[in-house]
């Protein structure tokens, strides 16, 4: 497998009602996210990642997430390419299975929280999400509340959506706090009206932290 044969591939993959679903979320993409990670599993282990990431394609691109080692890439590199992901999609697999997965995660959370670009500083609030789950020590949770409160209303929606994350997940994981996530998501009233398929949970913070407690007890 090569460059060229995973391309053929994609082009083979290509599906009008697809295309259509993921450029109304801003995704250049016509191949289904199962048929992508076919190909991806096909091209392991040729060492086909950077090549496939420098033609900007957006399936060429996931398909590179899915093959990147974690750990044989340096952090600056981590960061270098997140400025680079060609869409939402692959910024989001590439925080989701690069960037939370790197020994540098929290070097390079405290990182993109800083810095003044809204998308970028989004894939710092995604691995915050991780550590307010499973790693909450040292964190300033009352502060990250207040930040939220005082910003996720005029936030880019990218980074208004992962500040909600975080907003859920502290009510969810910190029942201390639970109360206050719960009444700033109301207060805020963001994503109140997110359209949610029959079965699935709500991101309006406050919906998404009752089911979720209701959960665990």
């Amino acid at each position: 497998m090569d460059v060229a044969g995973v391309m053929a591939e994609i082009a083979a993959g290509e599906d009008a009602k697809t295309r259509e679903i993921n450029e109304r979320r801003g995704d250049d993409l016509g191949v289904k996210l199962g048929d992508l990670r076919k190909i991806a599993k096909t091209a392991r282990g040729a060492g086909l990642e950077d090549d496939l990431w420098t033609t900007g394609d957006v399936a060429a691109q996931l398909i590179a997430v899915l093959g990147m080692k974690p750990r044989a890439v340096d952090s600056d590199r981590v960061d270098a390419l997140l400025r680079e992901a060609a869409s939402p999609k692959v910024h989001e697999w590439f925080v989701n299975y690069v960037a939370k997965k790197h020994p540098a995660a929290e070097d390079l959370r405290v990182r993109w929280l800083g810095d003044g670009d809204p998308v970028t500083e989004s894939a710092g609030w995604a691995l915050t999400q991780v550590r307010i789950q499973k790693s909450p020590e040292g964190l300033d949770l009352p502060g990250i509340l207040d930040e939220i409160e005082a910003r996720m209303v005029d936030a880019d929606p990218r980074l208004q959506w992962e500040m909600n994350n975080c907003l859920a997940y502290v009510g969810i994981h910190h029942g201390e706090l639970r109360e206050r996530a719960v009444a700033i998501g109301e207060r805020l009233g963001v994503l109140k009206d997110y359209p949610t398929p029959p079965g699935c949970t709500s991101p309006y913070a406050p919906l998404w932290i009752a089911e979720m407690v209701s959960r665990q007890e």
